[in-house]
């Protein structure tokens, strides 16, 4: 019996990123995701309240982007996969 587990790969920057104290995940605008998607997303994954995440996904509309949550880099790396899977556009700065 053999178990097979995925590796991942990681650039340099992330790995530099993972030694930093703090991390943020940073939330991109796009042309795919609507405001109600978003907005549901932040409360569903992040417990921001509704307006809350009406604020964030307004301030990513007009800005371009908005941080979204800090933390250690695995956090936001776990998040960010999380984010991505809903098929939000972010990163981990």
């Amino acid at each position: 019996m053999s178990v097979e587990t995925a590796q991942e790969t990681f650039t340099l920057e992330e790995i530099l990123a993972s030694f930093k104290e703090s991390n943020r995940l940073i939330l991109w605008n796009d042309e795919t995701n609507t405001f109600d998607h978003v907005i549901y997303c932040l409360m569903h994954h992040l417990q921001y309240t509704e307006t809350e995440s009406e604020r964030i996904a307004w301030k990513v509309h007009n800005e371009g982007k908005c941080a979204i949550l800090e933390g250690s880099f695995t956090e936001m790396e776990i998040y960010r996969k999380i984010l991505k899977a809903e098929g939000l556009t972010v990163s981990v700065e």
